[in-house]
């Protein structure tokens, strides 16, 4: 019997899908749970829409991390893709192994001073003026300054300069020159890997210098996983809070009922860890689970997904899933239960989940209080969007004191 007909999508939620793409997650929940996009000379990529699809598919080991299953696919820069999200066991268990030290939350409970001042330091640069961009000001540099410091990063190179060559990789803006910002990140990576064999590994958190110890000790990492490694860790540290921060605050300018929660004389003592919890749920910093193609054929809401295919994970869909998530698409700080897929589910759970929701436990507080009442600066339909594949995040958060 021939698979039945999908349906496509209203041309109208196709366009507006960057700027809000809800209306076209709701779309395909209720109409294409599985729906294939197929173009002639590539690969077909399914998009799965509903929570416990998503859920299930990720621990599903008819899904493979390895991009080189799907002939002619490129995952990203050249040279960086031998890292632990694109690999199945055993190699992600190893590679996994190596990095899990540092992450974990005990570890990075103890980084919470550190986080506060520097969260701090960028406020009072910043709260005396009137109009402000909550990324570029801080979103962007607290979250880079943390992962440089968990990595290792010499002080010289926590810069932006340095961030947005790391960023030109994943969601190049217009002019930017790729491949010469690829090749700029290679030499980056390979003086700070250098760097680490010449001057060992230094006291405290120095994760980059673990790895390269262990690699150069025990053989337990390739050259290429090493600097693949490194650029993992220095992008989804960076990048997954940043929108995290970026995007929660969105929510909260247009749900001033909520922020009142967080800070002044209605806040509710102790509710941050709830509320960073549901900013993950309400606008995922992660909008696709990072790549998985199918090993062999699944079946899927009458569809089949053949043999190589890409299968995209759409976390942002399954988080609004109304059948999970009572009034989904309604922002609640003190939701619960809230067992959202931001982070993924099973293996592949984000190594960087305690260091995220600590950077936001700490993070929102302080901008609520210190930025006071302020507002977005611009219609929110204007605001730009990064072009990313697998993220979700803004360019800018201009906002105005009101």
């Amino acid at each position: 019997m021939p698979a039945p007909a999908v349906p496509s999508p209203p041309p109208e939620l196709l366009t507006a899908r960057v700027q809000d793409p809800y209306p076209y997650f709701a779309w395909l929940r209720r109409h294409a749970p599985a729906h294939p996009h197929r173009r002639a000379g590539r690969p077909t990529v399914w998009q799965i829409s509903r929570y416990d699809d998503v859920r299930t598919l990720l621990t599903d080991e008819r899904l493979s991390k390895e991009p080189d299953r799907v002939p002619g696919y490129v995952p990203g820069p050249a040279g960086l893709n031998r890292h632990l999200v694109h690999a199945d066991p055993p190699d992600h268990t190893r590679l996994r192994a190596l990095v899990n030290a540092a992450f974990v939350p005990r570890r990075i409970a103890r980084l919470e001073p550190f986080i506060a001042d520097t969260a701090n330091r960028l406020l009072d640069r910043i709260e005396q003026h009137t109009h402000v961009d909550v990324i570029a000001a801080f979103a962007a540099p607290l979250t880079f300054r943390m992962i440089c410091a968990i990595l290792g990063v010499p002080g010289e190179l926590d810069n932006a300069a340095t961030r947005d060559t790391l960023m030109a990789t994943i969601a190049p803006a217009s002019g930017v020159d790729l491949a010469r910002a690829e090749a700029e990140l290679h030499a980056l990576l390979d003086l700070l890997i250098a760097g680490k064999r010449t001057g060992g590994v230094r006291d405290g958190v120095d994760l980059l210098g673990a790895l390269v110890q262990a690699g150069d000790d025990s053989g337990a990492m390739s050259e290429e996983e090493l600097r693949s490694t490194a650029y993992l860790l220095l992008l989804v540290g960076h990048d997954t809070t940043m929108n995290l921060i970026g995007n929660g605050m969105l929510a909260l300018l247009r749900n001033p009922d909520q922020a009142a929660r967080l800070t002044g004389p209605r806040a509710t003592p102790g509710l941050i860890g709830t509320a960073v919890e549901e900013l993950l749920r309400y606008d995922s910093p992660v909008r696709d689970a990072t790549f998985r193609c199918a090993a062999e054929p699944i079946g899927l809401h009458g569809q089949v997904i053949g043999e190589g295919d890409i299968v995209s994970l759409v976390i942002g869909s399954a988080n609004r899933d109304e059948t999970r998530f009572p009034d989904a698409d309604r922002l609640d700080v003190g939701r619960t239960p809230n067992d959202h897929l931001a982070f993924g589910y099973g293996p592949h759970f984000c190594i960087g989940a305690a260091l995220a929701r600590l950077e936001g436990a700490v993070a929102f507080p302080l901008l609520l209080e210190r930025l006071g009442p302020v507002a977005p600066a611009k219609p929110v339909e204007e605001l730009s969007w990064r072009p990313a594949r697998v993220m979700r995040g803004l360019a800018a958060l201009p906002v105005v004191r009101t």
